[in-house]
């Protein structure tokens, strides 16, 4: 999972390549268009009260565009990005140092913050309410709890997995961002822009040919443009047209529905191995040899998101969109979508 190509999540080389891809203003950000009108209206407010922003929540799938958001955000509001992870922050002490490291108007960013710890999130009440810190110094009865004054500073998590936050932890964010796939246009209009950033000429139908198999995700559509583009320079003359985006995604393995050999498998095995489903998550996944949390996490929620496959509560259905993909004959008779978890 880790060298796939067509994954939402960070592969070696693409920190680089994003940092100079990503835009700085939200006027020059593509799609997102409810995140992004909500958080103009809130910047504007909180810039006019000379206050920080309230704390920002951004949840979806990985790969949408929810670190550029924040750099964007630290910049319009006057301040600096701080990023770490919620995996990263092992100690409460690790959690008081980078607050008290801030200044007012800093945005500080947790990325997978529902991984944080449950004696680590605790700190983090005080300090999302009241901008303070307690802190406890000396054990026994001589213990005194100190409470330090912490700047302004705006908090905003990211996380794949919205419904593993505690509640206290969820409710003291006052913007709520729901993250959605990007459509085609979208994304054609993402990898235009990023071709005139490499110094790359793409023809609009190369364009759209990498958006509908870009899976809905700019970080995955970025990272197909870069190699198409390579192999533009040597199989052509550089420039990408459509006939050489289709060789390049071709060799790539990468089909017209922006699925790869583990998608496919996945599909086959419902099909063919289990007769259409219903089939166990779990016996899924020791089928294909992938752990479930990958294939929850990674694989299905764009096969879900696609109409592919449905939840129930017996198992996943290979809908009839997987039968005509893979030129199976589609039998019918599965049983309906009842419930979106199992």
């Amino acid at each position: 999972m880790e060298d796939r190509l067509i994954t939402s999540f960070n592969l070696e080389g693409d920190k680089e390549n994003e940092l100079s891809l990503r835009p700085t203003k939200l006027t020059e950000y593509i799609g997102q268009e409810k995140v992004k009108g909500k958080l103009q209206i809130f910047i504007k407010a909180a810039k006019n009260r000379s206050e920080a922003l309230d704390h920002v929540l951004f949840y979806g799938p990985p790969g949408l565009g929810k670190t550029t958001l924040a750099n964007i955000i630290a910049k319009e509001m006057g301040g600096n990005l701080k990023i770490t992870s919620g995996p990263a922050i092992e100690r409460a002490g690790d959690l008081a140092a980078i607050l008290t490291g801030l200044s007012d108007f800093d945005v500080l960013f947790i990325d997978e913050i529902h991984r944080l710890n449950r004696a680590v999130e605790e700190i983090l009440y005080p300090a999302m309410e009241d901008y303070a810190l307690d802190i406890i110094i000396g054990k026994g009865a001589s213990a005194k709890s100190i409470r330090l004054d912490l700047p302004k500073f705006t908090l905003i998590g990211a996380t794949t997995r919205v419904g593993l936050l505690t509640s206290p932890l969820r409710d003291r964010f006052g913007v709520m961002c729901p993250m959605e796939f990007y459509n085609e246009g979208e994304l054609k209009e993402i990898i235009t822009r990023s071709s005139r950033i490499l110094g790359a000429k793409i023809h609009d139908e190369a364009a759209f040919e990498i958006a509908r198999r870009s899976r809905g995700t700019p970080r995955i559509a970025n990272r197909l443009l870069k190699r198409v583009r390579d192999y533009a320079q040597v199989i052509g003359k550089g420039v990408i047209n459509e006939e050489l985006t289709k060789g390049a995604l071709e060799l790539l393995e990468v089909d017209k529905e922006g699925f790869d050999i583990i998608d496919n498998k996945i599909l086959k095995a419902i099909i063919d191995n289990f007769n259409g489903g219903p089939v166990g998550i779990e016996t899924l996944a020791y089928f294909i040899g992938e752990e479930l949390d990958t294939i929850e996490d990674v694989y299905e929620p764009y096969l879900l998101q696609k109409g592919f496959i449905m939840r129930t509560p017996r198992g996943r259905i290979a809908t009839e969109k997987s039968y005509l993909h893979l030129n199976r004959k589609f039998k019918g008779g599965n049983e309906p979508q009842i419930s979106v978890f199992d």
